[in-house]
């Protein structure tokens, strides 16, 4: 039982990729050209807890869509764990999201759970004509929660994040919702760094965002934190993260780019 806790606390932190990613800076202007990312983009991603491997993670870019007669970018995460830890908690999740072509605002979002006997099929819909989000689990929907404009969801923040040149002890700011509440928080660049990850040696940009707001294992652990590098380049590509908390030190590390 101890071990599938641990588990489960591990799972939590490896979305950090979809979850807390919540600090960045105002919309860009929408004639602003995007070359950061780019439909076709699939990274891949390693994924451990201390030195045991647990699973992989791909980050993917799909073709451009539409949603409600709005271009938009399709964002999406998916996250297995390896055979060996299948036997103990065996993950199988994915998350859709979807972005304005302008990545301004979130127009969709979807999330598959399947960890251990815990299933969710989570849909958030935007009225952007009201202002709300609206949350429903296998259909059963939640009131509407009112948003602030240019609100993201949590894997499209990840995205938005991307967009803009880190500037050293900078603190950005921006609102996130997952349907159920909103989440004004941060995130700082703290350094420049030469990280090595399997794919390779890369300059890098440290980021720390502000855990403040997400609760759980995060909450209980005295001086958690997440780091995240990004590449010190136009593209500004996550190639390694790292949280430390009550019970041990997780990893994702970039093992391919497609």
């Amino acid at each position: 039982m101890k071990a599938k806790k641990k588990l489960l606390y591990f799972w939590i932190v490896i979305f950090i990729f979809s979850k807390i990613i919540i600090g960045i800076i105002p919309a860009i202007n929408a004639e602003q050209t995007i070359t950061a990312f780019y439909p076709g983009e699939k990274l891949t991603y390693s994924l451990k807890w201390g030195f045991i491997p647990a699973g992989q993670s791909v980050l993917e870019i799909l073709p451009d869509t539409s949603i409600s007669g709005q271009q938009a970018y399709h964002f999406q995460l998916k996250a297995q764990t390896n055979a060996f830890i299948d036997k103990i908690y065996q993950v199988r999740d994915q998350i859709d999201a979807y972005a304005s072509i302008d990545m301004t605002h979130s127009l969709h979002y979807q999330k598959i759970v399947r960890e251990g006997r815990t299933k969710r099929d989570i849909i958030v819909t935007f009225d952007w004509k009201k202002n709300f989000a609206q949350y429903s689990n296998f259909n059963e929907k939640k009131d509407p929660i009112p948003i602030p404009l240019q609100t993201f969801d949590p894997l499209s923040a990840f995205y938005y994040l991307r967009l803009y040149l880190p500037v050293s002890g900078k603190t950005m700011q921006t609102t996130v919702t997952d349907g159920k509440k909103c989440v004004s928080g941060v995130v700082k660049y703290i350094k420049r760094e030469s990280i090595s990850v399997p794919f390779g040696t890369f300059s890098t940009w440290l980021i720390e965002p502000d855990i403040k707001d997400v609760g759980g294992v995060f909450e209980k652990s005295k001086n958690a934190k997440i780091q995240i590098w990004i590449t010190d380049d136009e593209r500004r590509i996550p190639v390694l993260l790292r949280s430390k908390v009550i019970v041990g030190s997780f990893y994702a590390e970039l093992i391919k780019i497609e």
